[in-house]
């Protein structure tokens, strides 16, 4: 259980004390455990979006917005933050863009980002609301956090040291393409808007690779934060966007 540990403490805001120092092997095979966390945080507002449906949809939808991001801590907010800056400040040179996301003070473009996506989510989880999709909250989370898993699996980690390359070096390759297929497969069960929604989070997820190795040779973990956050909200808006060329 300690990898299941791992990824709950890492990954979000729950009081989680390891008895132990894992080892780099436990580090790997926690990723595994990514989709799992998400599928718990979708939960979590699934359960408070059914709570709360009597208080006006402007207010249900900024709580769980406010609750979506305590529970990571922003911790992925901050990934995009620190990407956004380097990609701009970088001017394309790959050693600049590396050394810029390791400056822990966020620029003007990293706090754009950060304004842009969350009205995004704001707007699309409103109108989520609205069409009372509740239980659709339960999959954004869950697609959001296959990113770490598929871009571990896939590409090549930039940093040297750190917990990023033990992951990238120990994770369960077979298991962890099980997971993401299983996860992908999960989508059917809200129709025509999941599928839709599942498959726009993999393209999306593909470009942003495509890109990180073009600018610095593979991933770091500010990179990855920033892909669970565009996936999250990618997929939530095609959701919004399909239900409206289904329904009508």
């Amino acid at each position: 259980m300690m990898p299941f540990w791992i990824a709950l403490q890492f990954l979000t805001t729950f009081p989680i004390q390891l008895k132990q120092m894992p080892t780099k092997q436990q580090n790997g095979q926690s990723l595994l455990f990514y989709p799992v966390v998400g599928l718990m945080i979708g939960l979590i507002l699934f359960g408070l979006a059914l709570s709360l449906k009597a208080i006006p949809i402007i207010l249900l939808s900024s709580l769980i917005l406010v609750v979506w991001i305590w529970l990571t801590g922003g911790l992925h907010l901050d990934g995009l933050a620190d990407t956004a800056d380097a990609w701009v400040g970088g001017f394309g040179d790959p050693e600049r863009t590396l050394s810029i996301m390791k400056d822990p003070s966020c620029g003007p473009i990293g706090v754009l980002s950060l304004l842009i996506l969350c009205l995004i989510k704001w707007s699309a989880l409103y109108v989520l609301l609205e069409q009372q999709y509740y239980s659709a909250l339960i999959l954004f989370p869950l697609l959001g956090r296959l990113a770490p898993l598929f871009l571990f699996l896939t590409t090549q980690y930039v940093r040297q040291k750190g917990l990023g390359s033990s992951m990238a070096e120990f994770i369960p390759k077979t298991a962890a393409v099980i997971i993401c297929v299983v996860c992908l497969l999960a989508s059917i069960y809200w129709g025509f808007a999941g599928i839709f929604a599942a498959l726009s989070m993999m393209a999306t997820l593909l470009y942003l690779r495509h890109k990180f190795i073009q600018r610095i040779g593979g991933i770091t973990g500010d990179t990855v934060g920033a892909s669970i956050e565009i996936c999250e909200a990618v997929s939530l808006l095609i959701f919004v966007i399909t239900l409206f060329y289904v329904s009508h």
